[in-house]
């Protein structure tokens, strides 16, 4: 299956392409979510950098939006999608380092997810209408420094802890098409697998959430809606590295410094 990537060339051109399953890149030219075009040149992937796959405006990102966790967490699973906001600024890339906060000293979390990759503009969509918005699906790891979230008992800080640039990792690339229901999120750290769930067990589909979701705010092409994660959830010491993987999609891999 063929997916969307971004890339800095060796004369720092930053493009996009197709990936085909030889590892060669077809670029393309114009806007990929709007009838890109192809130059005809191909590139070997070894021989780019690749950027983050996408310039999301926003990640939107769920909590408590898998059944297990809800369960483990002894929390209902909610009725309407529960999410925070994530900036642009906080995007990185594949073997990009997650980098520790100057100001922050405490533990720094991983969470393996599904992303959602929005494809063209989306307001007040219909459930049946919202596959027709989604232009595909990437890798996420929504990285956190936990401790500040209740940090002040007046007020939960959920962006602020999840908004310091480099903790929205992203890729490697856009899958189109990718059949989510069969696959499961991997996540490693140091190598040890430490979370392995099925995407089934989502409470709120896709589907559903890009439908949720557009009727509270417009979703723009290349916004990112996160999944949520599962069981497993854990702290990255300094120095340590984890991969998040989903068969048919890829790995990220990242060192947190």
């Amino acid at each position: 299956m063929k997916s969307w990537i971004r890339y800095r060339s060796s004369n720092n051109r930053v493009g996009f392409g197709l990936l085909d399953e030889l590892d060669q890149i077809h670029v393309h030219d114009a806007d990929m979510f709007d009838t890109p075009i192809s130059t005809g040149e191909i590139l070997k992937v070894g021989d780019v950098v690749l950027l983050s796959p996408c310039q999301p405006g926003k990640i939107v990102a769920l909590w408590n939006n898998f059944h297990a966790l809800a369960a483990k967490i002894g929390k209902p699973v909610p009725l309407h999608p529960l999410f925070f906001i994530k900036p642009s600024t906080s995007v990185c890339a594949t073997h990009v380092n997650i980098k520790r906060p100057k100001s922050y000293g405490g533990k720094i979390v991983y969470e393996g997810e599904l992303g959602i990759v929005i494809g063209k503009r989306c307001s007040d969509v219909d459930p049946g209408d919202a596959s027709h918005y989604i232009f595909g699906y990437t890798c996420v790891n929504d990285i956190t420094a936990v401790e500040l979230l209740n940090e002040d008992l007046n007020f939960a800080q959920w962006t602020r802890a999840k908004s310091f640039d480099t903790f929205g990792v992203l890729g490697p690339c856009i899958v189109p098409g990718f059949d989510w229901r069969a696959a499961s999120v991997v996540t490693t750290l140091d190598g040890v697998e430490r979370q392995n769930y099925p995407l089934s067990d989502m409470v709120f589909t896709p589907e559903q959430l890009v439908s949720h979701i557009s009727r509270d705010m417009t979703l723009l092409p290349g916004d990112v809606i996160a999944c949520g994660t599962s069981l497993g959830v854990g702290s990255i010491k300094d120095g340590s590295s984890v991969r998040v993987a989903i068969e048919g999609i890829g790995a990220l891999f990242n060192r947190l410094i």
